[in-house]
């Protein structure tokens, strides 16, 4: 066991080089652990600068300066944050009120549906069981208005935080984009001129990030939108909010497109019944569901490090329970982030060349 750490210790740590990297590594994730609520706006908007700054990179490429290239993305950034804000934002808080009011006459459906179960299914359910069944539910409801409530009475304070960081986040990405080269060279000269092992592991580390995030970028407004024509074109309610949610869910493989898979159905059992027209739109559903998972996915994602399951259900626990619905956000892009690191390390490490001899 003794010579296993000593050769993972010399093979890792042999140079000064990978403990600095190491100790940076230890400052970063304890930075994003410890102060990652505070820190919040500035961190979403170093991925905001990051994802907007591949479109920078091609401007440049194309000649674009580098000044009107930075102003010309940040304001497509400004104009498409203020349609979600202004156009999306409102229309799906419509339709979640909307929803809200409805909620108690489609559980009343969902009870007399219930109820109706024992006269046509005799021999499999029961009269007794469906009661329990109904008096479960109706102290979950209970349960979940009150969680609600109390919810929404906690963030009426942070009404004011929000609209400071719809405020701070723009500028903090404007000053990242266009500073990018300053802020870089003034992180650089805090470490070591000699960088080698660093450097190769970075353009790994690189590589990996952009595609998750430009992809996933991508993929959140594919999906969602295919989702919204597909429920419009079969007159579904609540269009919007559930094309925002199974968009969004895709930030979360597997579980996300299961959660939210069940207001999608029970929403369209609710309107259509079990009739042709819910199976239909179930079906098309499922297609933007299996289109997603084995054609989307793989195109956007081809060159970046994939996620085991159990991992991804493993990130969402640990940082779900740091952070609550921020950590669940980000919990794969951290994730993300650690295996790029652990799959980079070693193979910028054998890709080095070997330190010189200094015995005599």
């Amino acid at each position: 066991m003794k010579d296993v750490a000593r050769y993972w210790l010399q093979r890792y740590f042999s140079d000064e080089e990978a403990v600095i990297f190491f100790l940076l590594l230890v400052a970063g994730f304890s930075v994003v652990i410890f102060l990652g609520t505070m820190l919040a706006p500035f961190l979403a908007s170093v991925v905001l600068a990051y994802l907007l700054e591949g479109i920078v990179s091609k401007l440049e490429q194309l000649k674009v300066p580098f000044k009107l290239a930075v102003v010309s993305v940040f304001l497509m950034f400004v104009s498409l944050l203020s349609a979600l804000i202004f156009v999306i934002l409102p229309l799906v808080w419509r339709q979640l009120i909307s929803l809200a009011e409805e909620l108690p006459g489609m559980l009343e459906k969902g009870q007399k549906f219930l109820l109706f179960l024992p006269e046509q299914y005799p021999g499999v359910v029961s009269e007794e069981q469906v009661q329990e069944l109904v008096s479960l539910i109706a102290v979950e409801i209970g349960q979940f208005g009150q969680t609600m409530l109390s919810i929404s009475l906690a963030t009426i304070p942070n009404v004011f935080a929000i609209f400071i960081y719809l405020i701070l986040v723009p500028i903090l990405v404007f000053f990242l984009l266009k500073d990018r080269d300053y802020l870089v060279s003034w992180f650089l000269s805090y470490l070591p001129d000699k960088r080698v092992l660093m450097t190769r592991i970075w353009k790994e580390m690189d590589q990996q990030l952009a595609n998750y995030i430009r992809g996933k970028a991508i993929e959140i407004v594919i999906v969602g939108v295919a989702t919204y024509l597909g429920l419009v074109v079969f007159g579904t309610q609540y269009s919007a909010l559930l094309g925002l949610l199974v968009g969004l869910s895709v930030l979360v493989p597997y579980i996300g497109a299961a959660v939210v898979t069940v207001p999608v159905v029970l929403i369209g059992m609710f309107q259509f019944g079990l009739t042709e027209t819910f199976l239909y739109l179930m079906l098309v559903y499922g297609v933007i569901q299996a289109l997603d998972g084995n054609v989307l996915v793989p195109l956007l994602f081809s060159e970046a490090v994939n996620l085991h399951p159990v991992a991804i259900i493993v990130a969402v626990l640990f940082f779900g329970g740091l952070w609550g619905f921020w950590g669940v956000f980000f919990a794969i892009p951290l994730a993300t982030l650690m295996k790029a690191v652990l799959f980079a390390w070693p193979r910028a490490i054998d890709s080095c060349p070997p330190l010189p001899d200094k015995t005599p």
